[in-house]
């Protein structure tokens, strides 16, 4: 049978499979039990017009109800300019490719160097590496990094209050690294830095301490004494963030952290239904060859003009495999440029506006509620966008209502809601989901 959309001839064909030892296509799937072997036709409609193809994802489009988001848990609902997808879908930016060959690269080279040097602003880091997949993954690779550089002591320290998702990839990467990850618990709805200073005492060699600002529960921790305990015990401290919460928050640098690490999704990427977002990866100076990933350095070349490479590559495409930093294999910069293009077009003062307003939003929305006599705070604690209250209702049905309203409202966490407010959120959006709680 010829295969309209193959480039191969029969006598192709013939030919691959005398080599593979089988006798027809059949034979390649001869060993797959007849009783799990699809036999039908497949469900794809018949051929359409431009237009038809056009007018049917049309409909599908109106079936997905938009909702104004209140949600948070480690992805929010930030303004994206409208110029950065014009820009990002430019094809020189959208199909290319990991820049190894720096001498046609030079423009993508450029553009992750000026995106390191951002993340290393924002955190207060001395270094950045070229981007990771997403926030959860860059934690874990922190995780590893730190047992690396630790040396034949594989504990590490989580916090009870790190968001659960995180926490699930950390423990999926630990189980096949051999690493044991012990939690420090919570102490009204913070890390317990008490336990953390016996844990540290007591335990036979911690590698390193991962915490998150602002927590699982949007509370704003206190970290004061956390670095000096850690670097007293030579464990590595690890603080994962929300990139935009930094503009007006003390840095992960200034909080005396070693890694920082986070998802760069609130520098304005949409939430786009889990993804593609983009993890960031900060540090210290001294540990630049734990690090993961791979650097883009600028150096001048033969004419003494300035120059982008590839430096620092301790990856499984330029050494033997097993002495790899990481086995990541993407460096995410097409995501990585949209955060540079984001931050580049807000300033400074931009992503400090922008935070202010999410902060402002969120403390009016916890007011109004509380008000409402129905929802009281779980934990006494500060707060920056984010919060988490309890309701003396049924939770689903409430939950429903504002579905059917048009207002994702917050997310179901144990018996509570954690509820977020971003710069989009109006006021008038804020009133009404306050007046649907009241009810």
């Amino acid at each position: 049978m010829d295969y309209k959309y193959f480039p191969h001839t029969q006598d192709d064909l013939k030919a691959m499979m005398a080599k593979a030892g089988v006798k027809d296509l059949d034979g390649l799937y001869a060993q797959i039990p007849e009783s799990i072997r699809f036999r039908g036709d497949y469900q794809i409609p018949s051929e359409m017009s431009e237009m038809e193809v056009r007018d049917t994802f049309a409909k599908l489009g109106k079936q997905t109800k938009q909702l104004a988001c209140f949600a948070g848990y480690g992805v929010y609902d930030h303004y994206t300019p409208s110029v950065i997808p014009s820009l990002l879908s430019r094809s020189e930016f959208l199909t290319s490719y990991t820049p190894y060959q720096a001498e046609i690269s030079q423009g993508t080279l450029h553009y992750i160097f000026e995106y390191q040097s951002m993340m290393a602003e924002l955190t207060g880091m001395d270094i950045s590496n070229a981007s990771m997949y997403d926030g959860s993954t860059a934690t874990a690779e922190a995780m590893m990094m730190a047992v690396a550089a630790g040396k034949k002591v594989n504990k590490v320290l989580v916090s009870e209050t790190l968001n659960g998702d995180v926490r699930k990839v950390l423990d999926t990467y630990a189980l096949h690294q051999g690493i044991e990850l012990v939690t420090i618990p919570q102490k009204d709805g913070v890390t317990d830095l008490s336990t953390l200073n016996s844990q540290l005492s007591t335990l036979d060699g911690v590698a390193g301490v991962i915490v998150q600002q602002p927590n699982v529960y949007g509370i704003v921790e206190d970290f004061t004494g956390f670095a000096d305990a850690c670097h007293d015990h030579k464990a590595l401290l690890i603080i994962n963030s929300v990139a935009a919460d930094l503009a007006v928050l003390k840095t992960p640098g200034e909080l005396g952290a070693d890694i920082a690490v986070g998802d760069g999704q609130s520098l304005g990427i949409p939430m786009l239904f889990g993804g593609p977002y983009v993890g960031y990866m900060c540090c210290t100076e001294k540990l630049i060859r734990k690090m993961p990933g791979r650097i883009v350095g600028m150096t001048k070349d033969n004419r003494d003009q300035r120059a982008f490479v590839l430096t620092l590559q301790a990856r499984e495409q330029h050494i033997r495999r097993q002495k790899a930093t990481s086995n990541i294999c993407s460096n995410q910069s097409l995501m990585a440029l949209f955060v540079t293009m984001y931050c580049s077009l807000m300033g400074k003062q931009g992503l400090k506006e922008a935070a202010q307003l999410s902060y402002a939003g969120a403390h009016y929305l916890c007011d109004e509620l509380l008000k409402t006599g129905r929802f009281h705070l779980a934990y006494d604690q500060p707060f920056f966008n984010e919060f988490y209250v309890k309701y003396d209702g049924d939770v689903d049905s409430l939950y429903q209502r504002f579905i059917d309203a048009g207002y994702l409202g917050g997310v179901k966490l144990d018996d509570g809601l954690l509820f977020a407010v971003t710069e989009k959120r109006t006021k008038e959006e804020i009133d009404n989901l306050v007046k649907i709680a009241g009810l």
